[in-house]
């Protein structure tokens, strides 16, 4: 059965068709290429218990902190609801890419990570661990930080 109704909406260069037909409500993108920004991969890297027991330090078998890789992190607990948290992903994304090799920017969902989060006594997000290289210790941060201060802190505490 055709179409009742067709409409086309431009938002920010990108063509939406939205379709009603048969009581159902479709809509579709008609060209796509200027949502591949959008939906690129992400500069951050999602991080599990599991895989930080295997790349940054496994607390099971270790009690003495031992940072495993060769660049310094940064480790954010977030929460996907989290207004905040929400403020200081974009940054983190732009500071993984203006860091990119110097330092990584991991990221924990602390409602699918509960093992971790309870790990690092994480009771308010977003908290953030900066590990540096070397013998000195991570530090924890809560709340959210402007850009300029967390490339104060990666420039003072975790590239010098």
């Amino acid at each position: 059965m055709p179409a009742k109704k067709a409409r086309g909406i431009s938002l920010k260069r990108c063509k939406i068709a939205s379709v009603i037909s048969n009581n159902c409500y479709i809509q579709f993108i008609l060209d796509f290429r200027p949502l591949y920004k959008l939906y690129k991969e992400m500069a951050t890297i999602k991080l599990t218990a599991d895989k930080f027991k295997q790349d940054i330090f496994n607390y099971e078998t270790t009690k003495e902190w031992a940072y495993q890789d060769s660049v310094p992190a940064i480790i954010d607990f977030y929460a996907d609801w989290c207004g905040p948290c929400k403020a200081v992903a974009p940054i983190l994304e732009e500071l993984s890419e203006e860091y990119e090799g110097k330092v990584k920017i991991y990221k924990v969902d602390t409602e699918k990570e509960q093992e971790l989060s309870a790990v690092f006594g994480i009771r308010s997000i977003p908290s953030l661990l900066f590990i540096p290289l070397g013998d000195k210790q991570p530090m924890m941060q809560a709340g959210a930080l402007p850009k300029s201060a967390f490339k104060e802190i990666i420039t003072k505490e975790l590239l010098s």
